[in-house]
């Protein structure tokens, strides 16, 4: 690395100096971006028109999550020098608090373990998931060098994945779906390898429970553990890992925890330093309009780093930014539903568009029903919806959706519902035969749920459903029937109004002891619950518009030479919709990969 000391190139905005125009950027990114580091109080002379010593590098990546260390390693790899820059204290961002599934086709993980598939049928599966909301060569670009990646990885990190055997994808009749699914995870990782990093690794979304080591594949079967025999099995293989890892010394990491951590450590191994603690302000330009560089706040003090090569951008999404949420995206909203990353308040995406960049696809997400157990905590319902003996019912107490719908599905569902006092009243309605056979997020089955669940409102409990709907405060006679239908369908096995438990996605998350079908059952035996329904997400969807090579696009559709991005920072390859589990992750991971190849191709 190259430190040298002076300031920063401009391009000229009319009426504008340069220097006038800078502090409009800085200023501009703290107010809209960058709040939660400037409360934090690190930030300094923001108006400043000279930084602090300055460092270059090749390539500057902004993030640390799976699309942004992808990259930084990929450009190690490739032999440039890289810097990877991370607004939060810890590394890992909304992918170490996920469950790590990677959306991937026809990979050498999936191969080795039989999984039939081809580039044609992921290309004709693909197509119809998206439509036309996305052009077929950034369809090509990632169906090709997804593989590509996960090879990458394997060669160049601790990572080594597991195929999630019989994870559907999420619309598996379409011609070239999985019915037996074709996502893939990290299997378990050794955190010790990381050493003195490990503890900068950002927490789960869900702390690990003591004792055992989970991976995203087994939480099906464990939340069928008291019905299941094949449940308990895995309970207790879960147990069995976590043991004989401890007694090897080891520090077991599955899930995101597992993906954010391998990838840390093939930086570490590549010598690719990361700077923690560290906001990103704007991007700087030469007088062409060209990237060549970004503003950061390193120690509180604000400081110019030179990219020769290219500025990769993948800080994120912006969820966690009221204003721009407000903006884009349909009432209600709000920034409390989210379980995405604290540190995503859309920077990477303010700084794209001050430098003359398109967005796409802003008012969309990647959508999930959310229940607001406690303040500011919500829970991604996932599989609790689609247990037989549970229904989904709008503020008139009828079924609205296919309640085992991929979780974006339902959500768009509920915005279709009557919206009352700003408060879309969705409800899961379930009886207490589901509550003594099944898991409720980590309420073991027959076990009483948590008072402050009901104390912040996010429970109702009554003895009859007449009393649950009067406490809902919706119409008794429309709840009463409701369930009566649905309990007419559960026993022949057939939902006649939306077809529940008719594909392979929908039974993922059923309980197979159940018959007809398994994802159907009655609503019968008191005490009756009601858990309320927020419009969640992992992440807001729509970013910075950009091409099959990851450039980002101004408005015209010509590139901004230098600037990069992937993950939630850039516009999704899935457009408005959501091919099967992992498709965040692995269209993340792999235009991060195609970013750094395309900088490291152009030398």
């Amino acid at each position: 690395m190259r430190n040298t000391m002076g300031k920063h190139s401009h391009s000229k905005r009319a009426g504008q100096s340069p220097q006038q125009n800078r502090r409009k950027f800085i200023k501009g990114s703290v107010k809209a971006g960058a709040g939660v580091a400037l409360a934090s109080g690190m930030f300094k002379s923001l108006g400043a028109t000279a930084y602090a010593a300055e460092a270059t590098f090749d390539v500057v990546v902004i993030g640390s999550g799976a699309a942004g260390m992808t990259a930084g390693l990929t450009a190690a790899k490739r032999g440039l020098q890289v810097l990877v820059i991370e607004k939060a204290s810890k590394f890992g961002g909304s992918t170490a608090r996920s469950g790590a599934g990677i959306w991937i086709r026809n990979n050498e993980v999936n191969q080795a373990a039989g999984v039939e598939d081809s580039l044609a049928q992921a290309e004709e599966y693909l197509a119809q998931v998206v439509g036309a909301d996305v052009p077929l060569p950034k369809q090509h670009a990632f169906l090709t060098q997804g593989p590509a990646m996960i090879s990458f990885l394997i060669k160049n990190t601790p990572l080594r994945f597991r195929w999630m055997e019989g994870y559907s994808d999420y619309y598996p009749d379409l011609p070239g779906g999985k019915a037996q699914g074709a996502s893939i995870e990290p299997q378990m990782f050794n955190g010790k390898v990381l050493g003195p990093d490990l503890k900068y690794l950002a927490p789960p979304y869900i702390p690990m429970p003591p004792g055992v080591t989970i991976y995203s594949a087994d939480y099906k079967w464990l939340c069928l553990a008291k019905v299941s025999l094949n449940g308990a099995k895995k309970a207790a293989k879960a147990v069995s890992r976590y043991v004989q890892s401890k007694l090897k010394g080891e520090v077991p990491l599955t899930m995101g925890q597992a993906l954010a951590g391998g990838l840390r450590a093939g930086l570490q191994a590549a010598r690719v330093p990361l700077w923690l603690g560290t906001p990103f302000l704007d991007v700087t330009l030469d007088n062409a309009g060209n990237v060549n560089g970004v503003i950061v706040c390193k120690d509180g003090v604000n400081t110019r780093v030179t990219a020769k090569r290219g500025v990769i951008i993948a800080a994120g999404g912006f969820e966690h930014n009221l204003e721009m949420r407000r903006k884009y995206q349909q009432a209600p909203i709000g920034t409390d539903w989210t379980v995405g990353a604290a540190s995503n308040t859309g920077d990477g995406i303010i700084a794209g568009q001050r430098a003359g960049a398109a967005v796409e696809l802003m008012e969309d997400a990647w959508w999930g029903p959310c229940i607001p157990l406690l303040p500011n905590q919500p829970y991604f319902c996932l599989s609790e919806r689609s247990m037989p003996g549970s229904i989904l019912v709008n503020g008139e107490g009828r079924r609205f959706v296919n309640e085992s719908s991929p979780y974006h599905d339902v959500v768009n569902a509920m915005y279709r519902q009557p919206i009352v006092d700003s408060d879309l009243s969705v409800w899961l309605i379930v009886d207490q035969n589901y509550r003594d056979r099944y898991l409720f997020k980590d309420v073991l089955p027959g076990l009483p749920l948590p008072h402050a669940w009901y104390e912040n409102g996010a429970v109702k409990k009554a003895a009859t459903l007449s009393a649950l709907a009067e406490e809902l405060n919706i119409p008794v006679g429309n709840l009463e029937a409701t369930v009566a239908t649905f309990n007419d369908y559960a026993e022949s096995g057939e939902d006649r109004d939306f077809g529940r438990g008719n594909n392979a996605y929908d039974r993922y998350y059923a309980d197979p002891s159940v018959k007809p079908n398994p994802s159907l059952g009655a609503l019968s035996k008191a005490p009756f619950y009601a858990f309320r329904i927020q419009p969640g997400d992992l992440g807001t969807k729509g970013g910075l518009k950009t091409n099959e090579r990851s450039r980002v696009l101004r408005g015209d559709g010509t590139v901004i030479r230098g600037l990069y991005a992937a993950g939630n920072s850039s516009s999704p390859v899935m457009g408005h919709s959501y091919a099967g589990n992992g498709s965040t992750l692995g269209p993340a991971m792999t235009f991060g990969f195609i970013a750094a190849n395309d900088i490291a191709d152009s030398m």
